[in-house]
């Protein structure tokens, strides 16, 4: 890399140029876009059920299901936001929570890590806190999600990660017991 600008840059949102000239390839200015660092948990409990959200998201124009999750704080340790995260947007206080994967949500173009992590267990400890965006709080049957992912129900792609490794794991101990 030879160099970079920024052309637009809020608390929200960072538009840079590069110059660039990856191996093999003449010399060119790419565009990259700098986001947040986000943390989102898949809570289950022990009905097999995941903790989710019901919520409208304006940019899409459609209601889904979502995992909570935002902004990993400056200085914050990503678990803590797994954590805070759950408890301020569900009102539900996470026992254990696990790191399963971080993950660039749309690599070569935009740089936003995705911390995914599993909780076990929690606490109802009260109401949402974080009202703008809790939505609906539901635990929703782990047996409906292929369902609600062929629907186009199920929203962003960490909600899709941390789902997609749930079930897999599943299958695969599933496969492991029967063996």
């Amino acid at each position: 890399m030879y160099g970079e600008r920024d052309i637009y840059d809020n608390e929200w949102v960072k538009l840079q140029l590069w110059d660039v000239e990856p191996p093999g390839v003449k010399r060119f200015e790419h565009h990259v876009v700098r986001l947040q660092h986000v943390a989102i948990t898949a809570v289950l409990d022990n009905q097999d059920r995941v903790l989710m959200l019901w919520r409208y998201r304006f940019v899409p124009q459609q209601w889904g299901w979502e995992l909570p999750g935002g902004i990993v704080d400056a200085g914050e340790d990503p678990a803590e936001t797994a954590r805070r995260e759950v408890e301020e947007e569900t009102g539900w206080r996470p026992k254990s929570v696990e790191h399963v994967v971080t993950y660039q949500p749309v690599v070569g173009m935009v740089d936003s890590p995705h911390e995914i992590y599993v909780g076990h267990g929690a606490e109802r400890v009260g109401d949402p806190t974080d009202l703008e965006e809790a939505g609906h709080v539901e635990w929703v049957p782990l047996a409906d999600i292929p369902g609600l992912m062929a629907r186009g129900q199920l929203m962003g792609s960490g909600t899709l990660v941390a789902l997609l490794h749930i079930l897999a794991n599943r299958e695969k101990a599933r496969a492991t017991a029967s063996s």
